[in-house]
This record gives C-alpha cells, structure tokens and sequence, in this order.
C-alpha cells in the first residue's frame, strides 16, 4: 500500500508483466529450429538437452513445445477431408467455387490415381446427365484398363444387366413412379406389423 500512496502518478502502480528469465532461455533458437525440422516429440527433445547437460526438466520443454504447436504461423494448412474431396468430385463443376477448384486440383496433382479416377467420373458424369448410354460400354473398358480399386468393381457390376442400365442412361422413360408406388405399399405393411391382407391394403391405398 505504500507503493501505491507514494507514487505520484497513476501509470506507476501499473506492473509491468515482463516475462520472467527461465533455464530454457538459452535453448529455446534449438529448440525452435528442431521444431521447424519435423521433430515435434518431447520426449526426444528433452533426451538431446539433456545429453548436452543441459538444466531444465521435462515439463520446461513440454510447455515451450504446446506454445510452439499453437503458433499459427508455423503450423500447416489442414488437409482437405473424404468427405470434402468426394463432393468436389460427385458435384457438377458448374456448383464448385474457385477456391473448390483450386483445392481440388491441388489435391489431384498429388496423388495420380485420384486424378486417374476423377476423370472416370466425370465422364460417367456426363452420361448420366446427357443421357450417353450408348457410350457405357466404352466407359466400362476404360475404367476396367485403369485397374482402380472401388471404382472397376462398380463398373463390371453393371455387365451384369447392361441392357437395363443403358436403356436407364438413353431414354427419357423411369420406373421411378413405381418403384415410390411399392415402397408406400411396404411401409403400410411394416405400419400394421405384417397383418395387412390385400383387401385392407386396397382400402387404405385407395382412401389416400
């Protein structure tokens, strides 16, 4: 209190709150260098201070290492998700931003086998929405030559019933309405546990 009555200005109760000088101080440029090199372990840091008869403990160099972790100018950029990646590649490139092209391109120009299989995509893309049936076979040869895992099961899958999927990706015709049609009649059977007879179903179907 008497620090405080004998000043004659108030900036001069004011402390100043200047770092206190540690053991650390003169290894923290070794430290931040090691750190900059990919070596991000306490444990390891530690042991080579240490080694050096260093005196500072574990903890002095576990804080200094959390201190230099939070630094957002030395941390990398995080990587784009799956789930990212996966939109980028699935929407049409009209729906991407600029930034979405850019990322997408940088993350393809790392890995040639996501390259290989965007392209597969974006063909099939293009089949799908401007009803191209008549070039799935040949799509089908190329992504079975390209030998991508996920991708070539998918598309010898579809040999399976070829005539069915490339009339789906030629004519304008859908089997949409029925398909919805016996879905609304299965969920009415789960509805009542499995005793709906066919006369109850009539009813129900009809009065809605």
């Amino acid at each position: 209190m008497l620090r405080y009555a004998s000043t004659a200005r108030w900036q001069d109760t004011i402390r100043e709150n200047r770092p206190r000088p540690s053991r650390l101080d003169p290894y923290k440029p070794y430290l931040q260098r090691r750190f900059t090199g990919g070596c991000t372990s306490v444990t390891r840091l530690h042991s080579e201070l240490v080694a050096e008869q260093a005196p500072v403990t574990y903890g002095m160099v576990r804080a200094h290492i959390a201190t230099l972790r939070g630094s957002p100018s030395g941390a990398p950029p995080r990587p784009p998700t799956v789930r990212q990646v996966t939109g980028w590649l699935t929407r049409h490139p009209t729906a991407l931003t600029e930034e979405d092209h850019a990322d997408l391109k940088s993350v393809l120009a790392r890995c040639p086998e996501l390259d290989k299989a965007a392209g597969h995509v974006r063909d099939f893309g293009e089949i799908l929405t401007d009803r191209f049936g008549s070039t799935l076979p040949t799509w089908i040869d190329a992504v079975d030559a390209s030998r991508l895992p996920g991708l070539t099961g998918f598309a010898l899958h579809l040999l399976r019933d070829l005539v069915a999927v490339t009339a789906g990706l030629t004519l304008d015709w859908s089997s949409g309405s029925i398909e919805g049609a016996v879905n609304r009649i299965k969920k009415i059977k789960r509805q009542l546990y499995g005793r709906a007879g066919f006369e109850l179903l009539r009813k129900m179907i009809l009065l809605q």
